[in-house]
């Protein structure tokens, strides 16, 4: 399991060097849309992009393996795109899975974070999944900044090893 959420490069979460530091506007408007066929390549860019990063500071960068991940795992049914103003933002992928869901691949492009967009976008994820009693699961990199946008949004650690930490957030 790994669904990783790469915030210094894939969410939102205030950093130093993010938007929030360079006085640039809150995303506000925003849709998702249901993921197509044609989607997994441009997503699969973008995770190798957003998780760089935490991969090389992990010692588990993979040029290959980082595309390959996701496209081993990419389903239209459970996928949507972000977008803003229309134009591809990033992902997220929530998976029914035994006990809850499983919020996965979830990604924004590097100029779009640290502006509310991955605060608002987990927010609507975890508002319909509260909404049906459901239990939502998430794996993300140790270490990674994303970390602190999920215990924000109530996320607690569940357990973790050498890579992932997985955490968990009971409905409200």
């Amino acid at each position: 399991m790994n669904g990783n959420v790469d915030v210094d490069m894939n969410t939102g979460t205030e950093t130093a060097g993010t938007a929030a530091s360079r006085d640039v506007p809150p995303v506000e408007r925003w849709e998702l849309r249901p993921a197509e066929a044609a989607d997994a390549g441009r997503i699969a860019e973008l995770r190798a992009v957003v998780m760089r990063p935490d991969l090389e500071r992990l010692g588990r960068y993979d040029e290959d393996r980082v595309r390959r991940r996701l496209y081993d795992s990419f389903s239209t049914l459970y996928t949507s795109v972000i977008l803003v103003d229309g134009r591809f933002a990033g992902s997220v992928t929530v998976r029914p899975v035994a006990g809850g869901r499983l919020l996965e691949h979830f990604y924004l492009a590097p100029h779009l974070q640290g502006r509310g967009l991955g605060s608002a976008v987990l927010g609507a994820v975890l508002d319909r999944a509260a909404a049906e009693g459901e239990t939502v699961r998430l794996a993300v990199l140790r270490g990674s900044a994303a970390r602190r946008l999920y215990e924000r949004h109530g996320f607690v650690m569940e357990s973790e090893d050498a890579v992932d930490v997985l955490m968990v957030r009971a409905p409200r």
